[in-house]
């Protein structure tokens, strides 16, 4: 069965440029005409009977053949550059694919089963496959850049002995035609494919790590302490990154609005509403000694522990024994 996998340009960050027409050329293809390319081809210079040969060789044009596309096959868009989301990798592109240098072989290990999950999770067919190989069969790409269907096939690699992975086009099909592949859309296609590879593994990295995150905060010690003033405040032993990014669900959850915020300056503006009884016998903590009122909460970084003191609606710090009553239910909620 011929898998094919749908993928939008949109998920890669794939930057193009449009023009006011609406068509695949459009974008592909120069706004100007192409007149040029009805230059007539330069002639030898007929000399005047009795005319001495011109000798300065300053503006001789050289005989050279030159590479590339001219015209309507020009294309405009801006190439695609490697992706690198995965600190420490290193990226090395040529004529035939992308190869990838993992910085460890657990990196390595780890973006081949991202790319085992993509391959599966959508359905990609698979024509053949060992322990380091893969070869995929048709991928069909959604693409407005392209005024015909595009498809391609694969073969991604792995070399544990250097920690190299690496994705190659081996196949191009137009329209269901198999057809030879340019050298800038086999570079434009390994390119798109790697950066899917990398998106994917960049989303599960960021995944993992809130949840570890989250775990963490769990278990996060919430105790009374002092400033450098001698003032009373609370503290908890966990980053401020941490804190800042957890404060705000955990302040909801307890009856607190947060109404603005102010990461460099520590500050969170909130309005309480003290919840009801069955509340707290469900937290398992006594309510807090809060009126219904705004409130500034003040957060400090104290390296591997976060400061909290709380400020009333007049600016004015509330008193130690209400600050003793909230850092247990601060505790109670983390866990939660």
């Amino acid at each position: 069965m011929n898998y094919k996998y749908r993928l939008a340009l949109a998920a890669v960050v794939v930057t193009s440029i449009t023009a006011c027409s609406s068509g695949a050329d459009s974008r592909r293809q120069a706004a100007q005409d192409f007149n040029y390319l009805n230059t007539p081809s330069l002639e030898s210079w007929a000399l005047p009977a009795g005319a001495q040969p011109f000798s300065n060789t300053d503006y001789t044009i050289p005989h050279r053949v030159y590479q590339g596309e001219i015209g309507t096959k020009v294309d405009i868009r801006p190439p695609l550059q490697v992706l690198e989301l995965i600190p420490g990798v290193t990226s090395a592109v040529d004529q035939q694919g992308v190869t990838l240098f993992m910085p460890s072989s657990n990196e390595l290990a780890k973006i081949w089963r991202v790319t085992q999950q993509l391959i599966t999770n959508n359905k990609v067919g698979i024509v053949k496959q060992s322990a380091d190989r893969i070869d995929t069969d048709w991928v069909s790409w959604t693409n407005e850049d392209e005024d015909t269907k595009i498809s391609s096939r694969y073969t991604i690699e792995k070399s544990p002995n250097i920690n190299s992975y690496r994705i190659t086009l081996t196949d191009w099909r137009e329209d269901g035609k198999v057809k030879p592949v340019s050298v800038d859309n086999k570079r434009r296609y390994s390119i798109l494919m790697t950066n899917l590879v990398m998106a994917k593994y960049d989303n599960m990295s960021r995944e993992q790590a809130r949840i570890a995150a989250a775990e963490q905060m769990k278990n996060v010690p919430i105790m009374m302490g002092t400033d450098r003033s001698g003032l009373p405040i609370i503290i908890a032993r966990a980053s401020y990154d941490d804190m800042w990014d957890r404060l705000p669900i955990m302040l909801q959850k307890l009856g607190f609005t947060v109404e603005d915020r102010n990461r460099s300056q520590g500050l969170i503006d909130v309005k309480y509403r003290q919840p009801d009884d069955a509340f707290w016998t469900k937290l398992g903590t006594k309510p807090i000694n809060l009126t219904n009122d705004k409130y500034r909460i003040l957060v400090g970084d104290l390296g591997n522990r976060t400061s909290l003191n709380i400020t009333d609606n007049d600016g004015k710090p509330v008193t130690e024994s209400v600050l003793a009553s909230i850092a247990p239910v601060f505790g109670a909620a983390f866990a939660k």
